[in-house]
């Protein structure tokens, strides 16, 4: 979870109250976040550098490191825990956020250029006017951006923020992309005007900004925030315009966000004006912008609340206490959320602050929070059950002792892989029978599993330095196509085990087999020839027949199938479901 870096004694003088460590720490578990450590800059700079002293302008003031839900984004900067603890401790209301009328006639225009769609497709906007800012305030500003990017954001791959000085460019403002050899312009904290190409090289050997560069590196065009004048604000994701630099001095701000996700793009634009209107010269007011996206505009920032109704009863019921719904409405508002009892519901108002609320059990845990996890008496489920382990759970367990006192090595694979992986390397015909992952973020994770033996295999290949024979096995779930189920799909454990020497050892893996049946006590198994099974050689394998049906295969791995996998040995293997044989 996120771990935000906090001055203690700023964070008091905000609160208006000062505590002892103990206290403090107590306040963060009542209000369900954890006072993850005391420390300083200069003992994390010592701790660093192997215990060495830091130099003398490393400072000795007591940092907190508090450690937050990752789906609090209004938590991850100081003015967001600070106003929470605040509304907790019933010392001030939740704020109410607000549009403001736009300083000009009409609102600031942002236009989104259809080229944008084939790199970042979304942009939104707004703009912060009067703003006062310190040094204090303006590191927690830059802090937020770096944990919106790093949680939300997915680094910068979802969500990119850029931050302007509104009165050093002139609106209406262009999101457009452009080839990279056509934009240039003087990047933040640069000497002088360079083209995106080579801006690029010159950021390879950043230690901040080349984890960003991949993003947008292979793309013909890179995307470009350009204001009426043809003045570059920003190159998302990469880096801001030294123009547009944004400074203590600084009193209006223009916000854009550009993404790949346009809602991801809304919460983060949203968090991010809440957390930081408190200090416009109306506070918690936010100047709208418009944004036109294929001839469609639409208002930002978003700032919306809505309503859900809760139970009071289901609330009692879930959490384990008697509140009357008065109370529940009054445990609510502790947590930031407006509340309005009936007789026997509560109506819920949620602010804007809180994307993290998406269904009604989210509700009933700020409920239990803002109650007391302490204060909730244990009960006896009225219920009287003894409870046991499953029996294929069991079975498994007790097989897993047993292969492994007859000299065999538990391996824990993948439960994904690749078609490559499930297909062709083990000569199976693509009959479209496998879970298929919709979205798959990389080659080697595009099926899930239908077989245990590509995760044997690969891990016998990872391990062909070590001394022979290797005798590997798993005992896991894989994944079959039911076209009659309710998912698609079912789960079905198996067994698989492989021996790989300088010979086949087939005997030694016909012996797992005999042992295998023996343990759970089935002595009507037989064997029957097959040379019609993909992955084995011809002649040297068969199936396994018990209790009136194919329970799983045995044999010795072809040789292609052992080129696949870039082994040089021969190697056997027996894989069988457990379920049938229970």
């Amino acid at each position: 979870m996120p771990t935000i870096n906090v001055k203690r004694d700023e964070l008091f003088r905000r609160l208006g109250t000062t505590y002892t460590d103990a206290e403090f720490d107590e306040l963060c578990f009542e209000f369900g976040i954890e006072l993850d450590e005391v420390t300083s800059e200069a003992e994390q700079i010592a701790k660093e550098h192997g215990g060495r002293a830091a130099d003398q302008s490393a400072s000795t003031s007591v940092v907190y490191k508090i450690e937050v839900p990752a789906n609090r984004y209004d938590l991850l900067c100081v003015e967001g825990i600070v106003q929470a603890i605040l509304v907790f401790l019933g010392k001030q209301p939740m704020p109410t956020y607000r549009l403001s009328t736009p300083a000009a006639p009409v609102p600031v225009t942002f236009t989104v250029a259809p080229e944008t769609s084939s790199v970042r497709p979304f942009a939104v906007g707004a703009i912060l006017r009067g703003v006062t800012l310190n040094p204090e305030r303006y590191a927690s500003f830059i802090d937020l951006q770096e944990k919106l990017h790093q949680n939300i954001g997915r680094r910068r791959t979802l969500v990119a923020i850029g931050t302007h000085d509104l009165d050093s460019v002139r609106p209406p403002f262009r999101y457009v992309a452009r080839p990279p050899d056509d934009i240039r312009f003087r990047a933040l904290n640069q000497p002088e005007a360079l083209t995106a190409t080579q801006l690029m090289r010159v950021y390879a050997t950043d230690n901040h900004l080349k984890h960003y560069l991949p993003i947008i590196l292979d793309s013909p065009v890179y995307p470009a925030i350009y204001d009426t004048d043809d003045v570059l604000l920003s190159m998302p994701p990469i880096i801001n315009s030294h123009h547009s630099r944004i400074s203590l001095a600084t009193r209006n701000i223009f916000i854009d966000i550009t993404a790949t996700d346009l809602r991801k793009a809304e919460v983060a634009l949203d968090t991010l004006v809440t957390m930081f209107s408190c200090y416009c010269e109306e506070p918690f007011s936010v100047e709208p912008v418009r944004v036109v996206r294929n001839g469609e505009e639409r208002i930002y920032p978003l700032l919306t609340t809505r309503t859900e109704s809760i139970s009071v009863e289901k609330v009692n019921k879930v959490v384990g206490i008697s509140e009357t719904p008065e109370g529940v409405a009054r445990l609510l508002e502790r947590m930031g959320l407006g509340a309005v009892a009936t007789s026997a519901t509560v109506s819920v108002t949620i602010p804007p602050t809180r994307a993290d609320i998406i269904h009604p059990c989210d509700i009933y845990e700020d409920v239990a929070i803002s109650y007391g996890f302490n204060r909730i008496h244990r009960t006896i489920p009225p219920t009287n059950k003894v409870a046991r382990q499953l029996p294929l759970n069991k079975l498994t367990d007790l097989l897993r002792m047993d292969l492994a006192a007859a000299g065999f090595t538990e391996t824990l694979t993948f439960a994904l892989c690749s078609r490559d992986d499930a297909g062709r390397r083990l000569r199976r015909p693509d009959r479209g029978d496998t879970a298929t992952i919709a979205n798959p973020k990389t080659a080697e994770f595009q099926v899930v599993r239908p077989s245990l033996l590509p995760g044997i295999l690969k891990t016998v290949a990872a391990s062909r330095k070590m001394p022979l024979p290797l005798k590997l096995f798993e005992i896991s779930d894989v994944v079959v196509r039911e076209h009659g189920s309710e998912t698609g799909a079912r789960n079905c454990r198996s067994l698989c085990a492989a021996y790989y020497n300088v010979t086949s050892g087939f005997e030694v893996i016909h012996g797992v087999l005999d042992r295998f049946m023996q343990l759970i006590g089935v002595s009507d198994y037989r064997l029957e020839g097959s040379d019609s099974l993909p992955p084995y050689f011809q002649g040297r394998s068969a199936l396994i027949r018990a209790r009136g049906r194919v329970v799983g295969t045995l044999g010795v791995l072809h040789p292609e199938v052992i080129h696949n996998f870039e082994l040089i040995n021969p190697c056997s293997v027996v894989e069988l479901e457990l379920e049938p044989l229970m």
